[in-house]
């Protein structure tokens, strides 16, 4: 491994294996540049406590979760499974890792798996974030990459958003220099729900990449009106050094099973993989759910159709109110408060109803899940009252 690790970086790295903090990275992700009211704890700790403080919730709208699955193809697949859960899982996973292997147009060997798409996000943070320099991302966006490799001593890099809420691609690239290690992109966006013109960023990839590897995390690609065009998975086809992550936590509604993967070069896969689980912590039922989900196309279209008449009636809602909001291609939507985020998220509370709230551009906003259909009923009884 081509990696230089002074001994500074080396003795924290070693303290953090030692204590069992990389074996356990998601305790780490933050999302966003400081969700108001909870810049001093971390989104796991904020929603453990606010779900084991707040059991009364009756709309559990503050952690993208999707209600409409998982499929009944999974759930079949998974409990078949079951009596072999005995054996370690390497054909189950195999099969996964074929699969998507062809539909995807790649070889297994460009192929990483793990269980939910963290584990790769932090296979990577630990991977370029021992390294000498930095890793640049927009801001806001999604940032437990970033938040792992800053605890390991890389510098961290944020790029500000455009006026309308996406990655300024061009600033981004001014901004790649012979010291960035990793650009991490998150398409679409989360908070702000925003997808990059794919050409645009086609183009930007192409190019940037000659100077650093693209990280690019697509837990939302489901959901844009067309994934194949949207998703930049035709890169590493190209030979190009980006890479893709993918879960299955979002339309698969896999949030409690945990399953994902990473493309990318082999050769990238292969130095990434000395600093993961290599897919361990994927379990066989889990693995043939997951397969089962990936090949079943109805439950996909369903499950992003129910998605869109939640958002559309968030829509209405807000808009009924005199309310903006960021347009979304994800299961949440973001939208700037006329009140303090604290204020708002209390009171939403109070009413039952479980959302996020972030403070960015000297503003706060609400992020809200989507739900079915009931559960986005008691949000717009609660926003009317709270904020009338």
């Amino acid at each position: 491994m081509n990696t230089s690790i002074n001994r500074r970086k080396w003795l924290k790295s070693g303290a953090l294996l030692a204590s069992g903090l990389v074996a356990a990275p998601w305790k780490w992700a933050t999302a966003a540049s400081r969700p108001a009211a909870t810049t001093a704890e971390l989104p796991s700790q904020y929603l453990n406590r606010t779900l084991r403080e707040r059991p009364e919730l009756q709309a559990r709208l503050l952690a993208n979760e999707n209600p409409f699955g998982p499929a009944p193809s999974a759930k079949k697949a998974f409990a078949a499974a079951v009596d072999d859960g005995f054996k370690y899982a390497f054909a189950e996973k195999r099969q996964l890792q074929e699969a998507i292997a062809a539909k995807e147009g790649v070889t297994p060997d460009h192929i990483m798996l793990g269980a939910g798409s963290t584990e790769l996000l932090m296979a990577a943070a630990l991977y370029y974030g021992l390294k000498e320099g930095h890793i640049l991302s927009a801001d806001p966006s999604y940032t437990s990459l970033m938040r792992m490799a800053d605890r390991i001593g890389s510098e961290w890099v944020k790029v500000p958003l455009t006026s309308d809420y996406k990655h300024d691609l061009n600033a981004m690239d001014t901004r790649t220099v012979g010291a960035t290690k990793l650009v991490y992109i998150c398409n679409p966006n989360n908070p702000t729900g925003t997808t990059l013109d794919p050409a645009k960023l086609e183009d930007f990839c192409k190019s940037v990449s000659k100077k650093a590897p693209i990280f690019i995390d697509e837990a939302y690609i489901d959901y844009v009106a067309n994934p194949d065009v949207t998703s930049m998975i035709k890169c590493v086809r190209d030979g190009h050094n980006v890479m893709i992550a993918r879960t299955f936590s979002k339309v698969h509604a896999f949030a409690g099973l945990r399953a994902g993967y990473l493309i990318a070069q082999p050769e990238v896969i292969k130095e990434l993989d000395a600093f993961s689980t290599g897919g361990g912590t994927l379990s066989g039922p889990t693995a043939l759910a997951a397969l089962a989900s990936y090949q079943d196309a109805d439950f996909i279209k369903y499950s992003v159709k129910m998605n869109k008449e939640s958002k559309d009636f968030v829509y209405k809602t807000l808009k009924a109110m005199d309310y903006e909001y960021v347009p979304s291609d994800t299961n949440f939507v973001l939208f700037p408060l006329r009140m303090h985020g604290d204020q708002f998220r209390n009171a939403m509370m109070d009413k039952g109803v479980g959302i996020r709230t972030w403070e960015f551009n000297r503003q706060h906003w609400c992020r809200v899940s989507m739900g079915k259909m009931d559960d986005m009923k008691l949000f717009a009884q609660a926003f009317n009252q709270v904020v009338s």
